[in-house]
């Protein structure tokens, strides 16, 4: 696929959204996200490493107008990991409507990202479930394990800029707004 989206990209599209953000007063910018709200909750499972890349993904999921949960802003989560946190994890992804993985190269290493994608596998099962493939950059090949291979991904339009992102699998392709109010 030649529309997996990039670090670069994420971070352009922060950059314009901030830009954008100071221009609205914020009664209009509640406004709008409540015109566009679905309701949706999304499990966002990632590596907490890729602090730069989690923060404009869930900005431009939120643009989306949906709740995005990540655990690290989980004030009933515990300080240091334990079977708590397990539990906590397993509580969160059934009660989310949809799970994505973000799915760069330390997430897809991480014994934890590779276990929440199997909890939500057995719990959501895959019409729930999207992959999000972030390449290091524009240019770069995007690599993953194949067991990713069996799930939808979330692509861009534009291999240049962000805006519309699409959920593909097989030969079928949505886009994400529409994914995410099934």
């Amino acid at each position: 696929m030649e529309n997996i989206i990039s670090k670069e990209q994420l971070n352009t599209a922060r950059s314009d959204a901030r830009l954008f953000s100071s221009r609205l007063n914020e009664s209009k910018v509640a406004l709008e996200r409540r015109a566009f709200s679905y309701e949706v909750t999304v499990f966002l499972s990632h590596y907490h490493g890729d602090g730069v890349v989690l923060e404009n993904v869930i900005s431009e999921l939120k643009r989306l107008g949906v709740s995005v949960y990540v655990d690290w802003n989980d004030s009933g989560m515990p300080a240091s990991t334990s079977g708590y946190t397990a539990m906590r994890i397993k509580e969160k992804i059934r009660s989310c409507k949809k799970f994505i993985l973000l799915a760069t190269e330390a997430a897809i290493s991480s014994k934890w990202c590779n276990w929440e994608l199997g909890y939500g596998d057995a719990f959501r099962y895959s019409e729930n479930i999207a992959i999000m493939p972030i390449k290091e950059t524009r240019d770069s090949v995007f690599i993953g394990s194949e067991y990713l291979q069996i799930y939808p991904i979330i692509t861009n339009m534009n291999q240049y800029s962000l805006g519309t992102y699409f959920v593909e699998f097989r030969d079928s392709k949505i886009t994400l707004a529409d994914w995410l109010k099934r």
